[in-house]
């Protein structure tokens, strides 16, 4: 297994992101229709904060089987904005990181993606199921 290559290889570089002017609805949304579990927030091309699907869940009744589930999460997501319930002070990495780097980095965290900044523009996301079809592609 090749041990420099940068996180850039194998991040994701066409990022769907949100701004704090978009709402909650909309970033439900984005996480079904693109399968996707984290969404960096922006302000043009810099990283405000990151949204994960999980953030949207603890807040919202979306795998309720009420028939009525949706107005609940509308009337929740009505009451809360993105960067209320986004994190914030987000840790970024560079492109010419390394998958070791960031592998060892994420295993100790709780969290499960990172930005990938250049001179302080988003250029791609990583996650750890990146990762993961990183080390099933080396087997």
């Amino acid at each position: 297994m090749k041990k420099r290559v940068p996180i850039a290889r194998i991040m994701t570089k066409n990022v769907v992101t949100l701004s704090t002017k978009d709402d909650l609805l909309t970033a439900e949304e984005l996480f079904k229709k693109n399968r996707i579990r984290h969404i960096p927030v922006t302000s043009g091309d810099e990283v405000l904060g990151m949204l994960s699907y999980t953030d949207l869940m603890r807040i919202s009744f979306a795998d309720a089987i009420d028939e009525h589930e949706q107005d609940v999460d509308t009337m929740v997501y009505n009451m809360l904005r993105i960067e209320q319930v986004m994190v914030k002070d987000v840790i970024c990495v560079a492109p010419n990181a390394t998958i070791h780097e960031v592998a060892a980095f994420l295993a100790q965290k709780e969290f499960h993606a990172l930005p990938v900044v250049d001179n302080d523009k988003l250029v791609g996301i990583v996650t750890t199921t990146d990762l993961i079809n990183y080390l099933l592609a080396q087997y």
